[in-house]
């Protein structure tokens, strides 16, 4: 058995590694060794439909047709969002589109520029 230590999340004994980080196959949680359990933690990881991590002020491009509740037009496939903002949520993206507004996208529907 390997010295590998316990998750610092909910405290499994489970832990593997893979590559440079260690992952918690009971909660998901993974974390980088070398930088240690306390840096980061608190820190939400955002990341798009590709797995580009994303960051408050980056562009992205909503990478299919969604429907905007109370409005009978949608965001169509393509639209460049600028200067996201990064919040906690099942919506994790706040920002503003030209001709909708103020709007709350999920991250999943993004792709980085």
């Amino acid at each position: 058995m390997s010295n590998l230590p316990n998750c610092p999340k909910c405290n499994s004994q489970f832990t593997y590694d893979d590559g440079s980080l260690l992952i918690c196959p009971e909660c998901g949680h993974e974390w980088n060794l070398e930088v240690g359990t306390d840096n980061g933690e608190d820190k939400n990881v955002v990341k798009d439909a590709n797995g580009n991590i994303l960051n408050d002020g980056d562009s992205v491009t909503i990478i299919k047709d969604l429907k905007v509740k109370g409005s009978s037009t949608a965001l169509k496939m393509g639209t460049r969002v600028k200067n996201i903002r990064l919040v906690e949520g099942d919506h994790n993206i706040d920002c503003k589109i030209d001709g909708f507004g103020a709007m709350k996208l999920k991250s999943e529907f993004v792709r980085k520029l």
